[in-house]
């Protein structure tokens, strides 16, 4: 049984349809949760994300992110509207809630599996699930307005959409730069307090993005994705951190789906949220991802395939189900049970089912060493010995910390020498005239690192 769906089970035997009794129905507290988890989940998403890898494959995943969730949401919409007992706009809100594909849920299944997907399968779906969920809020929330307000016009979204898009980039941007240079600058006792000052800093992107206009998702999402590709101080303690603080967000929003949810109220509507998960899961997702792919026509059809069954719901529509909700929708207590089909069908199904497909599909490979290692071994540094440096006076690097020299993968400093002492660096070590340095790195690596520790500065003046 997945993780996620056993916090699911508990958070139902605790809810007041089961032995706990617990009746918890405050959706205004449910939808809050929700904004403040999803805000920490798509941070991480974007931390852990690589740029190197992902740069290939960018206009594939930004052709599935947006208009992969926009067909999504039409032809679930429009089946819901036609079968179901909704209205058009309110077989769109669904839709629109549950278009979305969760990252965390994808990989935390190929993690566990050890399913090690081939060639661009495995940046493209993490780009995908990483940047999806902006649209589909931005739909969710635009279609609520509409719902409540009818006289609205439709053709007003366009421009909205293009704002909040255009604003939160350009925010989630400029944050994650800043983010680097504040985690660098700001000289801190424990390194305990550099969480909090990140989840801080993570708050007030959110926060800045809103207030300016643009969409606050988005912005922590770049964020995120901008300050994981630079060099800051306890980076690789922060992103454990933050991933650990991203599965805690969604264990709590899966307690909550389970308390929100009364398992006496889902008989009803079992057969509406049966057919919205065959329509999804068999029909939208295959046909939008064939059709945004259509461009690309070096990608393989089993390569195709994967990627429209890999389409789990995780923890993103349970947030977005809350919303309705809180916004006094007509059949929010409907659309809310009918996601809870669909999330729980999508892990049973599509998640026990990934593995046995890739292998089937055979886009699946052996699994490699660690990345680490493989990246020494490819930079040749379990072969280059230990070189000596010191840093000159009036060098580049005299009273930089070590994680603004932009230091490569390959290089590695071991010890640093000060007035005959040996000390152990680390990235918010400041360095000094005279300090000597053991590094351990490939060749033009190494020469980088020399040119900055002992070229003087002012011979880069014209």
């Amino acid at each position: 049984m997945p993780a996620l769906l056993l916090f699911l089970v508990i958070g139902m035997l605790a809810g007041a349809d089961g032995p706990g009794g617990v009746d918890f129905n405050n959706s205004w507290l449910a939808q809050s949760l929700g904004t403040v988890a999803l805000i920490f989940i798509l941070f991480s998403g974007g931390l852990d994300t690589r740029w190197s890898e992902v740069r290939p494959v960018l206009w594939k995943g930004v052709l599935l992110s947006t208009v992969g969730v926009l067909l999504t949401t039409i032809i679930v919409g429009y089946a819901a509207y036609y079968a179901l007992d909704f209205s058009l706009l309110e077989g769109l809100l669904l839709a629109a809630i549950v278009s979305s594909t969760d990252a965390a849920a994808v990989f935390s299944i190929l993690r566990s599996k050890q399913i090690h997907l081939k060639g661009e399968l495995r940046p493209l779906l993490e780009l995908e699930s990483g940047s999806n969920d902006p649209m589909a809020i931005f739909l969710t929330i635009s279609l609520m307005g509409l719902i409540t307000a009818p006289t609205a016009s439709p053709a007003a979204l366009l421009p909205l959409f293009a704002q909040q898009m255009a604003l939160g980039a350009v925010c989630g941007h400029m944050m994650g730069r800043a983010m680097a240079i504040a985690v660098n600058r700001i000289r801190l006792d424990y390194r305990g307090l550099y969480p909090i000052l990140t989840i801080s800093l993570v708050l007030f992107a959110y926060g800045l993005a809103a207030i300016l206009g643009g969409n606050g998702f988005l912005a922590v999402y770049l964020a995120g994705l901008t300050l994981g590709n630079r060099s800051f101080i306890h980076k690789r303690s922060l992103m454990h951190d933050h991933d650990s603080l991203a599965w805690m967000m969604q264990i709590v929003m899966f307690l909550t789906l389970g308390l929100l949810v009364y398992p006496s109220q889902l008989i009803p509507v079992a057969g509406a949220g049966l057919f919205v998960c065959i329509i999804l899961i068999f029909v939208a997702r295959p046909i939008s991802v064939l059709l945004c792919l259509l461009p690309f026509r070096k990608m393989r059809l089993p390569e195709r395939i994967m990627i429209s069954w890999v389409g789990l719901k995780g923890s993103v529509p349970i947030i977005l189900a809350t919303f309705p909700l809180t916004y006094g929708i007509e059949k929010a207590d409907l659309i809310f049970n009918i996601v809870f089909f669909v999330v729980l069908t999508s892990v049973l199904v599509q998640g026990s089912s990934i593995p046995p497909l890739a292998r089937w599909l055979e886009v699946d490979e052996p699994p490699k060493p660690s990345s680490a290692l493989s990246e020494m071994a490819a930079g040749g540094m379990m072969r280059e010995p230990m070189v000596e440096l010191e840093v000159m006076p009036g060098s580049a690097a005299v009273g930089k910390q070590i994680a603004d020299l932009n230091l490569p993968d390959d290089t590695w400093i071991a010890i640093l020498r000060r007035d005959g002492r040996p000390l152990r660096p680390g990235g918010s070590t400041v360095l000094q005239a005279g300090d000597g340095l053991s590094v351990q790195s490939s060749g033009p690596s190494l020469e980088l690192l020399r040119f900055q520790v002992e070229k003087r500065a002012e011979e880069d003046q014209p």
